[in-house]
């Protein structure tokens, strides 16, 4: 019996504002074989550090996160009060 836990990231989405949502997925595996699985879902704001983030995450970071979206999020958060 041959347990391994392999944790991916399997769904990036850019959502409204120009966050972009990462869902991790954990999986632990015996012989092959799915036994127990969870996800965990996280948020990149406009202007985060997203360097720790998967090569995937960055790339898309980069694209999306121009200087006016950042404006206009932190713009958003300050209306906000946040």
């Amino acid at each position: 019996m041959a347990l391994e836990k392999i944790v991916v990231v399997d769904l990036i989405e850019v959502v409204e504002g120009g966050g972009v949502q990462v869902r991790t997925k954990t999986a632990i595996m015996e012989d092959g074989k799915q036994i127990s699985g969870s996800f965990h879902r996280h948020v990149v704001a406009p202007g985060a550090d997203f360097s720790q983030e998967d090569a995937r995450v960055q790339a898309i970071c980069a694209a999306v996160h121009t200087p006016e979206v950042i404006a206009a999020y932190q713009a958003q958060q300050a209306k906000l009060g946040a």
